[in-house]
């Protein structure tokens, strides 16, 4: 045992003495002589940069619909957005969630599904009015260590 700790010892002295060595500044090197200008040589030019000058005279032309970006932005109301606070198989524990969210100030409900691997309980938040206050709802839910899922539903169910 003794024998293991004494290499150990010896080996971190010897890469400790290693890295001390690669940190010290070598000797006088030998510098270099700077090149001589010649008398006749001129100064380097600088550069001369264009894209100031070319870059505001060019134009890209795209063709673009107007009807095309207004839908693309979202601006129809063909749809909902809720927060699904959690899944539950037995109606007691969706129950339990629903209270600690009514707890929080927030209005949960709960929606029974049936699927092909039985019955579930999910505990809804929604639908909000604006961004903002599903935002807020869903920072509430994660400050409490809620784990919330958005979902986008149509309107009409």
């Amino acid at each position: 045992m003794l024998r293991w700790y004494g290499g150990g010892v010896v080996t971190g002295v010897l890469a400790s003495f290693l890295v001390y060595l690669a940190t010290l500044p070598g000797g006088p090197a030998a510098e270099a002589p700077a090149a001589k200008p010649t008398a006749g040589s001129e100064p380097a030019a600088e550069p001369r940069y264009e894209f100031f000058e070319v870059l505001p005279r060019q134009t890209i032309e795209v063709d673009v619909d107007p009807a095309e970006v207004a839908a693309q932005r979202g601006t129809s109301d063909d749809a909902v957005y809720l927060l699904q606070a959690g899944s539950f198989r037995r109606a007691e524990d969706a129950d339990q969630r629903r209270a600690e969210l009514l707890l929080l100030g927030l209005e949960p409900r709960v929606e029974e599904t049936n699927g092909s691997n039985g019955r579930w309980y999910r505990v809804l938040l929604g639908p909000f009015p604006s961004r903002s206050r599903m935002a807020a709802a869903r920072s509430l839910t994660a400050q409490q260590n809620i784990d919330t899922l958005l979902m986008r539903r149509s309107a009409d169910g």
